[in-house]
């Protein structure tokens, strides 16, 4: 896919000499888009059978040799296209816009025509990308700094986990686990490094912010034993404060201890704070509930792992940034009433949603957009063109990366 509207794209192609050209350029300007056996050369290699899906139009095609001399034909399509030539930009922007907020198929073709299948499948195509390598392009890296969590769904009445990455305000990975044990997480969690490898193949990240649930721990551990785990303070907040509203003046009191220990600025500091609301639960234990002392004896003995966080400045301490991301995915869930088929075709819903989600434009009542468009657009500080599903198409050319599917039981 290249960043030229048809109208462009024809006067670009029409030639030999201005295919050449236009394909020299994109090179320099932007090789990301292109296989990158292209850089030791190509060659012209005609163009396309008409087709009948566009009206007999034609699409240029080049070759290059790849790994142990394979020959290999690449088609160039322009950016207003959709893949597989299923139609245009234009005619379904606004559809797939209205799909990440969950609308349902039925109501897509209500208001749009075709039929469900149609707008199913549009969907569902662009989970097949490469999830990293749609969303880290140009110049960005990718982060060394993550968050993960397992967003809880609901499938033919049992629990399946969606084994979210995200960083830099994007939606890294997400990938679909019918357990929520370190074995079923492992794999899940897997299709995140798999796709970063496959960009980066020195590619380590350094830590990883998780709400606690050892099976999560356990299963980044394994797939990056280097990795350092962040343990999410503000899930220990939330604990705190579940057992402590109704304590009235006490409440107060713990939750600024809380936070007072959360702002230290370094490792004494913090244990210094901590010390301090172990004295003050000394004091006031006959006044406080069994599950007030629990919660706070909890933060209290995991507080040499909070501290582990001193170590890494540039890490997350809090799982913020994720819980935004999760809150869109729940109304996406509840809309489209959760999974219907199997682990595969959940798979390929959720990847879909993320990348919607990572390329949709801002709410325009949003301070973030008055400078950048979308989550997207603000990691990757450029944009290949103002429309969000073309900006998205363009992006998805990610160098002949593509998800692979991994056989798993449900």
């Amino acid at each position: 896919m290249v960043p030229f509207k048809s109208d462009e794209y024809n006067i670009a192609m029409t030639t030999s000499e201005t295919a050449r050209k236009c394909i020299d350029q994109l090179l320099i300007t932007h090789p990301e888009l292109l296989p990158i056996a292209m850089q030791q050369g190509y060659e012209l290699n005609g163009l396309t059978e008409a087709s009948k899906k566009m009206g007999g139009r034609r699409f240029r095609r080049v070759k290059i040799k790849e790994v142990e001399e394979k020959v290999v034909a690449y088609t160039l399509y322009p950016c207003d296209v959709l893949p597989y030539l299923t139609g245009m930009v234009d005619d379904v922007e606004k559809a797939l816009f209205l799909k990440r907020f969950g609308v349902p198929d039925w109501a897509l073709t209500h208001v749009f025509g075709r039929n469900d299948s149609y707008w199913y499948r549009q969907t569902n195509a662009f989970g097949r990308y490469n999830l990293v390598g749609t969303t880290v392009k140009a110049n960005a890296q990718i982060p060394t700094h993550l968050l993960a969590d397992e967003k809880h769904a609901k499938a033919h009445g049992d629990k399946w986990y969606i084994a979210t990455t995200v960083a830099n305000d994007c939606v890294l990975g997400a990938s679909v686990s019918a357990t929520a044990d370190a074995g079923g997480l492992q794999t899940a969690y897997g299709v995140f490094k798999d796709e970063a490898l496959a960009v980066n193949t020195a590619y380590e990240p350094e830590t990883v912010n998780t709400d606690g649930w050892a099976a999560t721990g356990k299963a980044w551990r394994t797939l990056f034993p280097n990795i350092t785990i962040i343990l999410c303070f503000l899930h220990a907040f939330i604990k705190i404060r579940s057992r402590c509203k109704r304590l009235g003046a006490h409440y107060e009191q713990i939750k600024q201890q809380v936070w007072d220990i959360y702002h230290a600025p370094d490792r004494d500091g913090f244990m210094h704070q901590v010390r301090g609301l172990q004295a003050w639960v000394l004091k006031e234990r006959a006044s406080l509930t069994t599950g007030v002392l629990e919660a706070l004896d909890k933060l209290c003995r995991k507080a040499p792992l909070y501290c582990t966080t001193f170590d890494h400045p540039a890490a997350y301490r809090t799982s913020n940034m994720l819980d935004r991301h999760m809150e869109p995915m729940a109304r996406w869930l509840a809309g489209g009433r959760y999974f219907h088929g199997n682990l595969h075709a959940a798979e390929l819903r959720v990847r879909s949603w993320a990348l919607l989600h990572n390329y949709g434009p801002y709410c325009p009542r949003a301070k973030v957009s008055d400078t950048y468009s979308s989550p997207a657009h603000q990691f990757n500080q450029s944009v290949y063109r103002d429309n969000w599903l073309e900006n998205l198409l363009v992006s998805s050319s990610c160098q002949g990366f593509r998800y692979k599917h991994r056989k798993r039981e449900c």
